[in-house]
């Protein structure tokens, strides 16, 4: 069972890790901006779907083969970085922006949320956290592992999903002022584009490969 200084614990790293923003924030951010509020919630559920997918494979036993080999460890990271140079690219590509918001035609929430499922999963911000870091807050004699980390990775997945709810209520509520102005539309397609693509390459080449024992 997790103790209650576990609980703690883990909570003060999950606020720490949801509050400093990485892809998945940017993503949703981008999707409220973009449409509205229900687009960055649903967003921000397939994100947190993605996650506890994450802690999935961690509970049992993707940690140990991430953290003993280095081949493996990569084809997550590299994985991850290239989709979000993809995501990326199709924004400073996508031409509609540069017309009202009305003229663009809306995304669907079910896409929308499939496409946060697939950023939460291939975040190497999130894999880094849940296959390195979480395994930390596991204490031996307080009952299996693999339950300890899918109670300690479901708290982490609560908390975030708040966050990101947060930020999608905040950047929606701008994004529709914002998106009266062709101008302003454009630019943000820019930005947005140039950030997936600057987390894509940080991810890719920052990744923590010191910490990685050879295969």
């Amino acid at each position: 069972m997790v103790s209650f200084s576990q609980l703690v614990l883990v909570s003060g790293a999950a606020l720490i890790f949801a509050l400093v923003p990485g892809p998945a924030v940017v993503f949703i951010v981008t999707r409220s901006v973009d449409q509205n509020r229900r687009a960055g919630m649903a967003s921000g559920l397939g994100v947190a779907v993605g996650n506890w997918t994450l802690v999935v494979g961690a509970a049992y036993g993707l940690s140990a083969l991430l953290a003993t080999s280095t081949a493996a460890y990569n084809v997550v990271r590299f994985t991850g970085a290239a989709y979000l140079v993809y995501l990326g690219v199709r924004r400073l590509l996508d031409r509609r922006a540069t017309f009202e918001a009305e003229a663009a035609p809306a995304v669907s929430l079910r896409r929308l949320f499939g496409q946060g499922a697939l950023v939460g999963v291939l975040n190497p911000k999130a894999a880094l956290f849940f296959f390195s870091f979480l395994p930390q807050f596991v204490v031996t004699g307080h009952g299996a592992v693999a339950t300890q980390m899918l109670l300690l990775g479901t708290v982490v997945v609560a908390i975030t999903l708040a966050s990101d709810c947060l930020y999608a209520a905040l950047a929606g509520g701008v994004g529709q002022a914002l998106l009266r102005k062709p101008k302003v539309v454009r630019r943000q397609q820019v930005v947005a584009g140039c950030v997936y693509i600057g987390l894509g390459v940080a991810a890719a080449v920052t990744g923590p490969s010191t910490a990685k024992a050879t295969s």
